[in-house]
């Protein structure tokens, strides 16, 4: 697997502008802190027409892991996150977590086949400045 935090802000346009179904190539996978994830999950859910994909929660509780389509590392420039190429090797969509020591928060059958990235981006941003002003009235 590889992992990427590029620096571009382009990415590739997508065909869907919502969630995006995971073809043969398999997905790959955000992962950003706990919080920040359940407060994008929150957003996603609630968002009008944006949809929310499978999301892994590791039993630590300290990363959410969110499926995105496979090619959304290689334009991944969310800071604090990281994303994760599978080339269609190791996450595989299906109802037992793919890690020991995960578990799905929203699992495969019950969520869209994948998040789409823009969407994630926006969520994750909000997510974000939420947390931020949250903090700032303590």
């Amino acid at each position: 697997m590889e992992t990427s935090q590029s620096n571009d802000p382009c990415m590739p346009p997508l065909t869907s502008s919502t969630a995006v179904a995971v073809d043969d190539a398999g997905c790959d996978l955000v992962t950003v802190p706990a919080r920040q994830g359940l407060e994008a999950v929150d957003i996603l859910r609630r968002g009008a027409g944006d949809a929310v994909g499978p999301v892994l929660h590791d039993d630590g509780g300290d990363t959410l892991g969110f499926v995105v389509p496979a090619g959304t590392a290689e334009g991944w420039d969310v800071p604090g996150s990281t994303c994760t190429e599978t080339d269609g090797r190791g996450l595989r969509l299906n109802p037992e977590p793919p890690v020991e020591g995960s578990d799905w928060l929203l699992p495969p059958g019950e969520a869209d086949l994948a998040t789409d990235p823009a969407v994630l981006r926006r969520a994750l941003g909000e997510a974000a400045r939420m947390i931020e002003a949250a903090d700032s009235c303590r």
